[in-house]
């Protein structure tokens, strides 16, 4: 399985040239394939549209866009071309578009626009059902001006739908921010070619959170594209995480998942974090789950499911773990078979639990996921930390209020360094590092980062994080020797899920259980849809190719 690299603007040019030199596709001959994705998609996702203005810089992008617009004319489509900028000026492929487009034999409306005043004398246009934004590409620095800047401020006039070609015009492509404080053109879908850039899947492109964002194969060859910024798209390890199970398969090949957590007191307790953590190890295939938890809250947690084994743990008169079952043989007979362990939901931070989270976690080496109060109790221990990562897989999974402890700075300081202080805090430490929120971040002990693009504010819920555990866990102890692909697939996995349990029902009112519930329909989900398009944000608005992809597109 190939992971999808996100290219930078420069090696993203560099891509471009070395299939034309080394790979002889000509580039004028990419510009044509990736009008026929931009066609096509936006048939696929505006079948109503009839109308269609279609704004076009003087670049590369605007070429696009020129060829786009004689393929949707050709199709029937009452479409309006307005190439902003003096034809005179127009070079290269972007010239050789600009001139099919008028030889066409239904090149529908073309207007040149010279001036901001012009625009104001073409509103007729903004009365669409489709815009298209083919204004500034990849090569865009910032800030907008001029006739793109008026352009924009003229489509406010319009209701009309945006479907933005490779970026929204204005949105630098290396940009690594969820937002951007300049000028930008809105979206209601994107579509980009080849590989996506920074900007693809670290920005909130979109108007809203379910609209599409995708990739579109032009041709360019897989040796072409390279990129040294060492970030994925998480989504590439789904198609791992979904292979068939042998036919002679028994539980014992699928790992044993231990987790350890819950408080249960006679002021209250956190029992149904650990039961949640189960539930979704259970459901992401593990073999076997056990869940250890203090004895007060073994009935609340076994009651979850009946596949659930449980192990009651001592605890404190608060209702909390207790070291006394650090009891060397206690341990033993705790551990015995276990292959994952997911520590942290609903622990608690007494001072009695700290010490039973360092000596458990001391006293095994098989991999865990650390989590919630776990994360929290070791964060006051960074030497004990960097000595439990040692010869193991460590994966922890803070929000950015956890990863501020654990790094010792204001969380406003890791939201406005999210790559950065995820991906040097994981190489400093060796662990795998998942920087939970929009688009989280999973950054590996060798320097490489995955980006995760599914999830929606649903998610904002208490237990989100629990089932997170119980899913990383879950993958790790049926992919053992693949742990990076494993976690990235269980990231990834989280946010489909809750993405279609929103869908069957409505964001204010998700749970984190709902996306246990559709655990089945994102593992049968196929990220590459029709037309080869590979889907970084949304789902195809047409019927799909494949039974399993017609069942995840419903």
């Amino acid at each position: 399985m190939n992971a999808m690299q996100v290219l930078s603007a420069v090696e993203m040019q560099a891509c471009d040239r070395a299939t034309t030199e080394r790979f002889g596709i000509p580039s004028l001959e990419l510009m044509r394939r990736a009008a026929v994705a931009v066609a096509a998609f936006a048939r696929q996702q505006f079948p109503r549209a009839r109308r269609v203005t279609v704004l076009c810089g003087r670049g590369n992008n605007g070429g696009d866009g020129m060829m786009a617009a004689r393929l949707l004319a050709a199709d029937g489509l009452d479409v309006t071309t307005l190439l902003l900028g003096e034809p005179g000026k127009l070079t290269g492929d972007a010239l050789a578009a600009w001139g099919e487009l008028l030889a066409s034999a239904s090149p529908g409306k073309v207007h040149v626009v010279e001036n901001a005043e012009e625009l104001g004398r073409l509103d007729d246009a903004l009365a669409a059902d489709l815009i298209v934004d083919a204004v500034l590409g990849t090569g865009f620095r910032p800030p907008m001006k001029g006739l793109a800047l008026a352009a924009l401020e003229w489509a406010k006039g319009s209701k009309a739908p945006v479907l933005a070609v490779d970026l929204p015009s204005g949105w630098p492509a290396d940009e690594t921010a969820a937002s951007v404080n300049t000028p930008v053109f809105p979206a209601d879908a994107v579509i980009t070619f080849t590989a996506p850039k920074p900007a693809h899947v670290f920005g909130a492109f979109t108007r809203h959170w379910w609209q599409p964002v995708v990739v579109a194969p032009i041709g360019s060859p897989e040796p072409a594209i390279i990129s040294g910024l060492k970030i994925d798209w998480a989504g590439s390890a789904l198609a791992f995480a979904r292979a068939p199970r042998p036919a002679a398969a028994h539980k014992g090949n699928f790992g044993h998942v231990l987790v350890v957590g819950g408080t249960m007191g006679s002021a209250g307790g956190k029992a149904g974090a650990p039961a949640m953590a189960a539930l979704s190890a259970l459901r992401s295939g593990a073999g076997l789950v056990t869940a250890a938890v203090p004895a007060p809250a073994l009935a609340v947690v076994s009651a979850i499911a009946p596949e659930l084994m449980t192990w009651p743990l001592v605890a404190g008169p608060g209702g909390f773990i207790t070291s006394e079952n650090l009891a060397p043989e206690f341990i033993a007979a705790l551990m015995e078979g276990k292959t994952v362990l997911a520590i942290g939901p609903g622990l608690g931070q007494n001072p009695e639990t700290a010490k039973f989270v360092a000596g458990l976690l001391s006293a095994t080496k098989i991999p865990a996921v650390v989590d919630a109060d776990a994360l929290n109790i070791l964060a006051a221990k960074p030497v004990l930390l960097a000595k439990l990562a040692k010869g193991r897989t460590l994966v922890l999974t803070p929000h950015p209020g956890e990863m501020a402890r654990l790094l010792g700075i204001s969380t406003a300081h890791v939201q406005a360094s999210r790559l950065q202080e995820a991906r040097a805090f994981a190489r400093r430490v060796g662990v795998t590092l998942v920087l939970k929120g929009a688009r989280t971040i999973i950054a590996h002990p060798d320097g490489r980062v995955a980006v995760n693009t599914t999830g929606n504010p649903g998610m904002a819920k208490g237990g989100s994080g629990d089932v997170l555990t119980g899913l990383i866990a879950g993958l790790l102890a049926q992919h053992p020797a693949e742990p990076a692909l494993a976690v990235e697939a269980a990231v990834y996995l989280h946010g489909l899920a809750a993405d279609f349990a929103v869908r069957a029902g409505d964001e204010h009112t998700l749970l984190a259980t709902d996306g246990i519930a559709q655990l089945s329909r994102a593992f049968r989900f196929h990220t590459s849809g029709q037309n080869g398009y590979v889907w970084l944000q949304g789902m195809s608005a047409s019927p799909a190719t494949s039974a399993d992809s017609q069942e995840a597109a419903k």
